[in-house]
């Protein structure tokens, strides 16, 4: 690692950060609405986009740049097993082609802003609704910390703020000016601002991607010595060579499965489907999402150049911005850690936008202020994003980095449990509200336990997200294994409360609504009623 700053390569980064960040604000009169006033026009777009700008959006939102540095990173750390991204990108795909248009047309029949405001209308049931907001904003929040991780990775690369010895405040200043230009374009252009910038994020991955998997590997030789070379590095540390060892094969198989289901319940990935402008926008996505999983199989093959090049780091995930600024000329290496520093700011800014959503509708609107205006709901809604993306920062520069990685996914163990209540209820109102609770509370607690007990060598508890299956005794995925959990409370309890004729909740939507595009006759948007879910 370079022990001076590398001055083309930053030039090159401040260029494109400088030129996002006047995308940024200019992105307030992008579509500008009659009416800013509402969190359809700064939440969701104004609920307008159609299918290239949902791709764009929806590609930004997903592949962030904790993907861009941790997928490979896990490759070079801990072999083929790290694999299990792309097959679970490729099992999302189908699995969300059959909900997701159901929710689009149910929210913007009822003018559902977020997943709770949907559980809320469906189930009658404001206790239900508040669990899965609460979810949605505690998996979010590491998260959001993963993209500033993924933005100082490329700073440290870069040489710029010193070294440990340096005084905090002038190391950490860079992390700081970038986290003031995210809050301040998204407090004033919402959605919009990251729908913008994500036409450039993705066109410089798709660029570095394709010029590093050509270029790197004739630098190293070819293929076969890439190959050769990880393949060596496996076989010594005993990982398991090219492909997992039979020991981990299950752990692979179930994280890959439990991180399908789970990718489209963190609530970044609904504000942004929700923001399209019809069902048939949502349809055609799912069909060319994939081009994404090509990019990111071809992304994966990163670590094993990083070891073919000798990359060492004390950190994994300075491995990738390391290989750049070691093969690539100091140009482009700023082109690539500029496309790794927008990669972090257009999730960012769309998390925090997804997590300010649910605490305004769901627990300021619902429990706090029920007559809130529209205009009352966008202004905390803005302070909000202000405030989850501050505590981003601080669990940044507060923790080790490792730890936001392992709260990571245990936020993805949690926003797993809300499955059931969300998917279920988009096709059966079998369910019952107080058994969906039961289930969710019950997966919450178990993952969480089972999270905490397990250690790393870095860490005593939630150093990871496997564990042993109770019953099975092979290691799996700890979300996976609470979800099942979830599901049979869910199902024995539904089936006791129903015998027992437990009150059930008033089903706010009709069969019609799951079907309904915008064109559609008589579909318009309303607002939920205040007192939607007051049964419970």
């Amino acid at each position: 690692m370079n022990d001076g700053v590398n001055g083309v390569a930053l030039a090159v980064f401040i260029l494109f950060f400088l030129a996002v960040t006047v995308m940024g604000f200019l992105a307030a009169r992008w579509r500008k609405a009659e009416n800013e006033h509402s969190l359809d026009e700064w939440g969701l777009g104004g609920r307008s986009f159609g299918t290239w700008v949902t791709w764009f959006l929806l590609g930004g939102d997903l592949y962030t740049a904790y993907t861009f540095v941790a997928v490979p990173a896990a490759i070079y750390a801990a072999g083929a097993a790290g694999f299990f991204a792309v097959p679970y990108t490729i099992l999302v795909y189908p699995l969300i082609f059959t909900f997701l248009p159901r929710l689009w047309s149910v929210s913007h029949k009822h003018g559902y802003v977020t997943t709770s405001d949907f559980v809320r209308g469906r189930f009658g049931s404001k206790g239900l609704s508040l669990a899965v907001a609460v979810t949605g904003i505690l998996a979010t929040m590491p998260y959001i910390a993963l993209q500033l991780v993924g933005i100082q990775a490329v700073l440290d690369v870069m040489g710029v703020g010193g070294g440990e010895d340096t005084n905090w405040f002038v190391k950490d200043l860079p992390l700081l000016i970038a986290f003031g230009v995210l809050a301040a374009y998204t407090y004033s252009s919402g959605l919009r601002a990251p729908a913008l910038i994500a036409f450039v994020k993705d066109t410089l991955i798709y660029i570095v991607i394709a010029v590093a998997i050509i270029y790197i590997p004739i630098k190293l030789g070819g293929f076969d010595d890439v190959f050769g070379a990880a393949s060596e590095k496996y076989t010594a540390a005993k990982a398991g060579g090219l492909v997992p060892l039979e020991a981990g094969q299950w752990t692979y198989a179930t994280l890959a499965l439990g991180s399908a289901l789970a990718l489209f319940m963190y609530p970044h990935s609904i504000t942004a489907t929700l923001s399209s402008r019809s069902r048939e926008v949502i349809r055609r996505n799912t069909t060319i999402l994939p081009l994404y999983s090509l990019m990111l199989g071809l992304l994966a093959l990163l670590g094993f150049m990083a070891i073919a090049a000798g990359v060492k780091v004390t950190n994994p995930q300075l491995a990738i911005p390391q290989l750049f600024e070691d093969m690539f000329p100091d140009w482009f290496a700023g082109v690539a850690f500029a496309a790794i520093g927008i990669g972090a700011l257009v999730p960012a800014a769309i998390m925090s936008i997804a997590a300010a959503n649910l605490f305004t509708r769901n627990i300021y609107k619902d429990f706090i202020k029920p007559d809130a205006t529209p205009a009352q709901e966008t202004k905390v809604s803005k302070l909000v994003s202000l405030l989850v993306k501050v505590g981003a920062l601080v669990f940044v520069l507060t923790m080790d980095k490792t730890v936001a990685i392992n709260f990571q996914l245990l936020g993805g163990i949690w926003i797993l449990q809300t499955f059931p209540a969300l998917v279920g209820g988009l096709f059966t109102r079998w369910f019952h509200r107080w058994a969906l609770l039961a289930g969710w509370a019950v997966g919450m607690i178990y993952g969480t336990v089972a999270a905490y007990g397990v250690a790393s060598p870095t860490q005593k508890h939630f150093g990871g997200s496997a564990k042993e299956i109770p019953g099975i005794g092979e290691i799996g995925y700890i979300g996976l294994t609470a979800f099942v959990l979830n599901v049979v409370v869910t199902v024995v309890l539904t089936f006791v409360l129903k015998a027992l004729k437990a009150p059930d909740g008033v089903d706010e939507t009709s069969p019609e609504d799951y079907t309904a595009d915008a064109g559609d006759p008589g579909v318009q948007v309303e607002l939920p009623p205040a007192t939607a879910g007051k049964t419970h």
